[in-house]
């Protein structure tokens, strides 16, 4: 599902950034340029659910590591 049309970032970009250790909005931010030309902002203001999916992308990969 897309999260951003203006930069094309989908759930699962956002999940791959959470397992590579990317998680906080700042970071997010930089990552996929939400703050950059061509970008309307909508991102910018909704961070918090990029970072809730990057948060568990990387809860999920911690915990398949304990388990194996």
């Amino acid at each position: 599902m897309y999260l951003c049309l203006c930069q094309g970032i989908t759930d699962s970009d956002v999940r791959e950034a959470g397992r590579d250790g990317i998680t906080r909005p700042c970071q997010l931010k930089a990552k996929f340029g939400l703050k950059q030309r061509g970008c309307c902002g909508r991102c910018s203001k909704h961070i918090d659910e990029f970072v809730q999916i990057a948060a568990s992308a990387q809860e999920e990969l911690a915990l398949n590591s304990i388990q194996s």
